[in-house]
């Protein structure tokens, strides 16, 4: 009985090891995505902010605009096609009044109706 009862306690210390490893494993797999979806939220936040802000100002056609946010880096993306170069600069500066701390990087296009 002695060498069955040492087995048992040996098969139970590995599968609690086994699953405590497992466990820390998964913590740090949630820990990650968890910083993932924060990292995208915040991104998605100001893509938002951005995106509704030139939508509501009536001095930029931005039916060709699309906004794109990198939260790691901090960085506000413009492309698509504005009609005016006036409206290039504005969406601009709409973008950096809206996404205060990012860097923008305005790669629209002047394409006149």
């Amino acid at each position: 009985m002695t060498t069955g009862s040492s087995l048992q306690a040996v098969v139970a210390a590995v599968l609690v090891s086994t699953l405590a490893a497992g466990c820390a494993n998964t913590m740090r797999g949630v820990k990650a995505d968890t910083e993932k979806a924060v990292e995208n939220t915040g991104g998605g936040l100001e893509t938002m902010d951005v995106k509704a802000a030139l939508i509501a100002d009536g001095r930029v056609d931005s039916a060709n605009i699309n906004v794109d946010t990198s939260a790691s880096t901090k960085t506000v993306l413009l492309k698509g096609s504005v009609p005016t170069a006036e409206m290039r600069a504005t969406a601009e500066a709409i973008a950096r009044e809206q996404a205060k701390g990012y860097k923008i990087d305005n790669q629209l296009t002047v394409v006149p109706k």
